[in-house]
């Protein structure tokens, strides 16, 4: 059944996971209507926990997601999956494989797994991901596993994502962790140790372990885990330790700090979009068409060009 764009919100709120996918893949292809129908979906979201699990391509990350999904469906809880895989530069297609490796989940209806793209986000986090996660929210999801791309100082916006932030590593990792301490090092909150029975695994564990001990920011202290998520080793306590991460914020009245932080970037995004919907349409048309046909002829130097645009824009917007 396809629903016209004025009923989703209402049937997402019911429940309805066609009515969900629909509003879901409007998001991705960045139709407006579909914004202002999530907007009504807004006051409806903030329930659900968003876990945020990133690391290097190969760490893992997927095999983990689907027996994070295993246990927490033996706890009955509703759970919702979103996987960012990264777009080609060739063909802006994305490689969703992620998908194919969690089929065994695809007939319960307590879970929903939804792949995207990055669509040129290095951070991870497109406009459409971030409508997503809303969706899912305002859907009844408890949990949302958000699975996103590399690791490092420009690879953070699982930080502004997630209420709880786990950072997936392996044994080959090791001599990486100066990168680390960067980017994800600092903001990650409980870091996992994937593929715990490889040589090297031992010193990789305690190499985090004294670098962990350095932070001294906040009161909580970033747990090691050690996994084995191909065997399922490991997980349970993986789960301890986000529910001992969620019932911290709790405690510190933290809880909706990533829900505040999701609504920001939120609004970050959408603006970022619709100044550069303006900006392109600007550029085809009247003085500052005529702008830039100096820049290109080379009668005027591309930073002086674009000061005089804004300063000409600025004057124009405060003017109306």
């Amino acid at each position: 059944m396809c629903y016209i764009g004025a009923m989703l919100a209402e049937k997402v709120l019911e429940g309805d996971l066609k009515a969900a996918s629909q509003l879901m893949r409007a998001l991705e292809e960045g139709e407006g209507w579909a914004f202002r129908e999530l907007s009504k979906l807004i006051p409806h979201t903030g329930g659900a926990h968003v876990v945020g699990i990133t690391g290097p391509p190969g760490a893992g990350k997927s095999t983990l997601v689907d027996r994070l999904i295993e246990v927490l469906r033996g706890r009955g809880k509703e759970v919702g999956v979103v996987l960012v895989d990264p777009t080609s530069p060739f063909t802006g297609g994305a490689i969703l494989g992620d998908r194919a490796r969690m089929q065994r989940h695809s007939s319960d209806r307590g879970v929903f797994i939804r792949s995207l793209a990055t669509r040129g986000e290095t951070g991870g986090l497109s406009l459409s991901a971030w409508g997503v996660l809303e969706v899912m929210d305002a859907l009844g999801k408890e949990y949302i596993l958000f699975e996103t791309i590399g690791v490092g100082q420009d690879e953070i916006e699982a930080h502004h994502a997630a209420d709880t932030e786990v950072v997936l590593l392996t044994p080959a990792q090791g001599d990486d962790l100066q990168m680390l301490k960067a980017g994800l090092f600092e903001t990650g909150h409980i870091f996992v140790l994937n593929k715990a029975d490889l040589e090297g695994a031992e010193r990789m564990e305690g190499l985090l372990r004294a670098a962990l001990a350095m932070r001294t920011e906040g009161d909580w202290t970033p747990p090691v885990v050690l996994t084995q998520a191909h065997r399922g080793v490991g997980v349970e306590e993986l789960l301890e330790r986000i529910e001992q991460h969620r019932a911290f914020l709790e405690r510190k009245g933290l809880r909706g700090e990533g829900h505040r932080r999701r609504l920001r970037r939120g609004f970050e995004k959408i603006l970022e979009h619709l100044l550069r919907e303006r900006l392109h349409q600007l550029l085809s048309e009247g003085d500052l068409q005529r702008l830039l046909q100096r820049v290109e002829e080379g009668e005027k130097d591309p930073w002086s060009a674009a000061e005089e645009a804004v300063r000409d824009l600025w004057g124009h917007s405060s003017g109306s």
